[in-house]
């Protein structure tokens, strides 16, 4: 391969793996936010998200409430580590889809808890559901 082809397909290389800022910025941010969720989950906010879990889930409020937390902590870390970005990505948006129902459970049955303690709150939190989806596959796309 002559020289000016090997510097082409090292800088192809290169670039492929080269992080984009904002979206660096992003994945950080998403995972600074799961992390302080996921504490929350663990402690201060406990009985606050228990009030979301729909009573059809097979566990107890309490056990959903903390396996929640200890999967958002899972996926900030996995986050923060940027290796297999795309598939943490995708796995962190699932979990946002798969959280959705205890959301429409509390703006169904007017729960309140804590900062979401108006009707208003839950719907607001409903529409921001999708947004938080994007977040996650945008902040982790190859670029």
């Amino acid at each position: 391969m002559s020289h000016h082809r090997q510097a082409h397909a090292t800088h192809d290389a290169s670039s492929r793996t080269r992080r984009h800022p904002v979206r660096t910025a992003a994945r950080w941010g998403l995972a600074g936010a799961l992390a302080f969720t996921g504490v929350g989950h663990l402690s201060f906010a406990r009985e606050g998200f228990a009030v979301a879990v729909p009573d059809w889930m097979p566990s107890s409020k309490d056990a959903t409430v903390l396996a929640s937390g200890v999967v958002e902590l899972a996926l900030a870390a996995a986050l923060a580590s940027g290796v297999q970005r795309k598939q943490v990505g995708r796995a962190t948006a699932a979990f946002f889809a798969a959280v959705f129902p205890g959301n429409v459970h509390q703006y169904v049955k007017h729960l309140d808890a804590s900062f979401l303690n108006s009707d208003q709150r839950h719907l607001v939190r409903l529409y921001f559901q999708p947004l938080l989806v994007a977040w996650a596959l945008e902040a982790t796309r190859e670029d």
